[in-house]
């Protein structure tokens, strides 16, 4: 179940050119990236799934996706399964990055950024509490505590 979702019928969607075949473009929209996305956490069986609008937030990204697995092996399935489906919607190749370990997996897709945690490593690294901070002095007082 999605927690806190946005709202993917946003006017202000931005349209992007990928690379599908040499030579040739295909358009998307970035709502439609984050649909498969979210889509593809819930097929996985991905728990606590939260997507976080951060438009004007930060240049890295539009979105940042974080979601739950139950053990390092279903993180690694659930990152399979998420890269596969981006591929195959013809998206072409996503970044990652923690693989291996399966404790926090990070998919860059360019416009949207998925982070997959075991439960212990997201409550300790707590960012949906960091991109939710309204501002920088938010941030600064979440991450480093009052002086």
């Amino acid at each position: 179940m999605i927690r806190k979702g946005i709202n993917l019928e946003n006017n202000s969607q931005k349209r992007h050119h990928l690379a599908e075949v040499p030579g040739k473009e295909k358009l998307f929209l970035v709502s439609d990236g984050l649909k498969i996305i979210l889509n593809s956490l819930e097929n996985a069986k991905a728990e606590d799934i939260v997507s976080i609008d951060i438009q004007g937030k930060s240049s890295l990204a539009d979105y940042v996706v974080i979601a739950s697995a139950r053990s390092q092996r279903h993180v690694s399935a659930i990152a399979d399964h998420l890269l596969s489906t981006w591929k195959d919607s013809g998206y072409g190749k996503a970044k990652v990055e923690g693989l291996s370990t399966g404790d926090w997996v990070l998919i860059d897709t360019g416009d949207i950024i998925v982070h997959l945690f075991r439960p212990e490593v997201r409550a300790f690294y707590n960012l949906e509490k960091i991109w939710l901070a309204p501002n920088l002095d938010d941030v600064k007082t979440i991450v480093f505590g009052d002086n």
